[in-house]
């Protein structure tokens, strides 16, 4: 939790500096200009990229394939996009990092290392952590061989 803390604190005050410094060189309304001109810019782009993201995962869901990579793709164009309309130069600088696809996918393989070391404990289906069983498991299939019916059982009480 400390480390969101510092970054609620670090990053406003990084794009108060910037603000004061472009400000100071190019003048206050042409700073808010580009503000408001790289958030709309950002947002193109973004809307864009996350129509072909989802094209991506439509088409290989329809070969019956989990389209993994676009939903963590997904995932992070949503920060993207929250990153470009929040107002400063910093921000705007991370959302259109993430608007690359090259960055995307070296994020992507770079996260993927970190959950591959993670996922050696998970279950087979990749899903949560394995069970602890008490004893020996042992996997199986049954048959009915009395050709009793579920009609003819007395109903429950």
């Amino acid at each position: 939790m400390p480390i969101f803390l510092s970054l609620f604190i670090i990053i406003p005050l990084l794009e108060i500096g910037l603000f004061i410094q472009v400000g100071s060189r190019i003048g206050v309304l042409p700073t808010v200009a580009l503000v408001v001109l790289t958030a709309v810019f950002g947002v193109l782009l973004l809307r864009w990229q996350g129509f072909t993201t989802l094209m991506r995962a439509r088409g290989r869901m329809q070969q019956g394939q989990m389209p993994a990579r676009e939903m963590v793709e997904g995932i992070m164009l949503a920060f993207a996009g929250a990153m470009l309309l929040t107002p400063g130069f910093f921000t705007d600088a991370l959302g259109f990092l993430l608007l690359i696809p090259a960055c995307r996918h070296a994020l992507f393989n770079s996260l993927g290392k970190r959950m591959m070391i993670g996922s050696l404990y998970a279950a087979p289906g990749g899903v949560g952590p394995r069970p602890s069983a008490g004893g020996d498991v042992y996997d199986g299939e049954f048959r009915r061989t009395d050709n009793a019916s579920n009609d003819t059982l007395p109903p429950k009480k």
